[in-house]
């Protein structure tokens, strides 16, 4: 089994684990092992929810166009100077 050494804890830090591991019976390592495993074990979706909130907040579109052909439109609306909307 590997050991792990964590270093340079804050005061407050490690009294708070303390007191957590205290009510659950454990030592302050024990406790940091626990809460580990059970951070680890939680599915993170942090990165897929924040681009639905993104997306939610910006708008976005279904087209059946590539991106490259949308991409090549938007250029040369810019180059005829064309400053309405495109129709994609």
């Amino acid at each position: 089994m590997a050991t792990l050494q964590v270093k340079s804890i804050d005061d407050q830090l490690y009294k708070a684990l303390g007191k957590r591991a205290a009510m659950e019976n454990r030592s302050i390592s024990q406790e940091v092992i626990s809460i580990i495993k059970a951070h680890l074990a939680t599915p993170s979706n942090k990165h897929k929810q924040a681009s639905e909130q993104f997306l939610a907040l910006c708008g976005t579109w279904d087209d059946d166009q590539s991106a490259q052909v949308i991409v090549e439109q938007v250029r040369e609306a810019r180059h005829r100077g064309d400053h309405r909307e495109v129709d994609f």
